[in-house]
């Protein structure tokens, strides 16, 4: 069982949410936590909030400046954690090509800048631990999750390919695929939502993965079911399961 007393953990992502959560069960499991996000404000909030040491670090993933200028002020790190992410539910009747474009640069291309910030200095010293959260709904595409499904799919493609190529190293590479958690994004939602976890517990099951030695984790387990076994039906059973809305 992997321990984390005395490790540094960048969190990207973690003002609030699972994020945050997640930064609760590092930080009283003896962890020393960096907190990223946008809102310095939020942050300060958060760090506050943890009861080990924490400190606060602003970054914008989508702005590789940004992206780079924390990484100086950063620091050697044991592990980086990726929950950042936006969420819009949209159709392809409804295509806004300025969400579309962000969900794609904050959830994957910013997945992509924060990890590049570590991972060449945990290749040098032969040790890390990579943790990139996806989401049940990158296993195949959904309606009305044009833009978000997408970007999730990558993440997840990535943090197998890291995995792949990491196995060996000394360098840990975990994937969690969470389904639907209540947060302010979910609450952009108009349907109903099956299985919804506080960040609470989503953050307990996500930490007891960190703490194992697998790769993947996708949960709710049951729930999950749906989308991991939609990868092997045919496309004509499969897109009979999941109607266009609207």
């Amino acid at each position: 069982m992997r321990a984390f007393r005395g490790k540094r953990y960048w969190l990207v992502g973690a003002s609030e949410g699972l994020g945050l959560a997640l930064a609760q069960k590092l930080s009283a499991a003896g962890a020393e936590v960096i907190l990223s996000a946008r809102s310095e404000d939020a942050l300060q909030a958060a760090v506050a909030s943890l009861p080990g040491m924490a400190t606060a670090l602003t970054v914008d993933v989508a702005s590789t400046d940004s992206v780079t200028a924390a990484a100086a002020k950063l620091g050697q790190v044991d592990g980086v954690v990726f929950l950042a992410g936006v969420y819009w539910p949209m159709r392809a009747q409804d295509w806004d090509s300025k969400a579309a474009e962000a969900m794609a640069n904050i959830n994957f291309t910013g997945c992509i800048r924060a990890i590049g910030a570590v991972l060449p200095g945990m290749v040098a010293r032969g040790q890390g631990h990579v943790v990139i959260t996806g989401s049940l709904s990158g296993f195949r595409g959904l309606p009305g999750a044009i833009g978000y499904a997408a970007s999730k799919a990558g993440t997840m493609v990535l943090a197998e390919s890291l995995y792949a190529d990491l196995r060996k190293s000394g360098i840990a590479v975990q994937l969690a695929n969470p389904g639907f958690i209540r947060t302010r994004l979910t609450a952009k939602n108009d349907f109903r939502m099956p299985a919804i976890m506080e960040p609470e517990e989503a953050a307990a099951i996500m930490f007891r993965h960190m703490q194992s030695g697998r790769f993947k984790i996708s949960f709710p387990t049951v729930f999950s079911w749906l989308f991991r076994g939609g990868q092997f039906l045919p496309d004509a059973l499969y897109y009979r399961m999941f109607p266009p809305r609207g």
